[in-house]
């Protein structure tokens, strides 16, 4: 079993800078996804225990920067430029043994 506890998140005007923060109970296969309003869930960012990382939206590239501390077990979503269109629900997530386990999930509504 894994459990992830959430934070950071909120409301922020365009062009602002959030900072989500991931904690998991072991160190992990980490990353993001968000799902907008009306729309489906989808994959923003992962970070390996390596410290390997990937971007699967190409919206964020080069606004969005994941990374993580092992010595925490804790990954982060530093978000910057935020766009309206950045808006929704982030959920983090850790894979265990091809499993994915998810967090709660945190709002994010930036305005313009």
């Amino acid at each position: 079993q894994v459990q992830l506890v959430e934070s950071g998140g909120g409301v922020a005007q365009a062009g602002g800078s959030l900072r989500l923060s991931c904690s998991a109970s072991r160190t992990l296969f980490m990353g993001w996804y968000r799902q907008a309003p009306g729309k489906q869930r989808e994959s923003v960012a992962g970070i390996f225990t390596t410290g390997t990382t990937f971007y699967d939206d190409d919206s964020v590239k080069g606004r969005f920067t994941i990374s993580r501390d092992n010595a925490k077990n804790t990954a982060y979503l530093q978000m910057n430029d935020l766009k309206p269109e950045d808006t929704g629900v982030y959920y983090c997530y850790a894979v265990l043994n091809s499993k994915n386990y998810w967090g709660d999930g945190t709002q994010v509504t930036v305005s313009s």
